[in-house]
């Protein structure tokens, strides 16, 4: 009975791991040192120097909702208004840890 439950539990581990990815699989500390490298020109601390509303703060994501991965990556790919596309100049893995990071700062309130 007990190696019928462990091969039981071995497969489910083993299904839940291989067929469910993680939403973000991304990395918040390189994804701080892109944002520094590339984005806090213009954000530096969860500003917006061009249109100070449109900051990285929680509640102007919720407001504006880019409160998702999604959106952020999308922001951050394509560009809009007076923010350039980053497509082409940084890899899609390096916009997704880009996105955790914003996202993590923003939740957790620790935009300085």
């Amino acid at each position: 009975m007990k190696r019928i439950v462990s091969v039981l539990l071995l497969g489910i581990a083993i299904f839940t791991f291989a067929f469910n990815r993680p939403a973000l699989a991304s990395d918040t500390v390189k994804g701080a040192k892109i944002f520094n490298a590339n984005c806090a020109s213009c954000h530096a601390g969860g500003k917006n120097l061009v249109q100070a509303q449109k900051n990285l703060k929680k509640e102007a994501l919720d407001k504006y909702a880019m409160n998702s991965p999604e959106a952020i990556i999308a922001q951050v790919t394509n560009g809009k208004n007076a923010m350039p596309a980053f497509k082409g100049r940084l890899k899609p893995e390096q916009i997704e840890d880009v996105a955790a990071y914003v996202l993590d700062e923003a939740n957790n309130k620790e935009w300085k």
